[in-house]
């Protein structure tokens, strides 16, 4: 650490080294002042382990980034919730981020990746889509590494790219509160 280097704190409301490094590499490239400390640590969803449809996925990270605020003192709090939903085109799964300061907060969206229909229906009778893909795939534990992203786009993109784009265009609120804050 550099002398005189101001420290930023982050809670990710997860444990999942996927959504903390994806976490530690938006902060670092936002703020390349500063030093990151990026903590995981349990919180809740309090939605169920497949969250299904944007409403409950996006709750699920609201969730998380609320008891992270209650449970710990950050500068920024951070939660990710992937979730899976049957659109007019076809099931997909995506992701919900939510970022918050004690000041504001911001709710981001992934973008849909396509899902096999029988891969949607099994998270339809209660099954998890790491266990789905680790079924389909052969592969143990992939929502710690390429997740269902990695594995159907032939790691052309990973579950961590995804949740990174996601991060970074929610930190916009962030990097320009005096737009945001402006009534209509």
């Amino acid at each position: 650490m550099k002398p005189h280097t101001q420290i930023l704190n982050i809670v990710v409301g997860s444990k999942n080294p996927v959504k903390v490094n994806a976490a530690q590499q938006v902060f670092t490239e936002f703020f390349l002042q500063h030093e990151i400390k990026c903590v995981g640590i349990d919180a809740p969803s309090q939605v169920p382990d497949q969250p299904i449809g944007e409403e409950q996925t996006r709750i699920g990270a609201q969730n998380r980034v609320t008891y992270a605020k209650q449970l710990q003192q950050a500068d920024f709090y951070v939660a990710m919730e992937g979730g899976a939903a049957q659109f007019s085109y076809g099931p997909a799964t995506f992701a919900y981020v939510v970022i918050a300061n004690r000041n504001q907060q911001s709710v981001g969206r992934s973008s849909n990746l396509p899902l096999p229909q029988v891969l949607y229906n099994a998270l339809l009778n209660g099954e998890e889509l790491g266990d789905v893909m680790d079924n389909a795939f052969n592969t143990h534990n992939i929502k710690q590494q390429g997740g269902a992203i990695g594995l159907l786009t032939n790691d052309h993109a990973t579950r961590q790219s995804t949740y990174t784009q996601a991060l970074t265009l929610a930190m916009a609120p962030f990097l320009h509160p005096e737009l945001y804050a402006k009534e209509v």
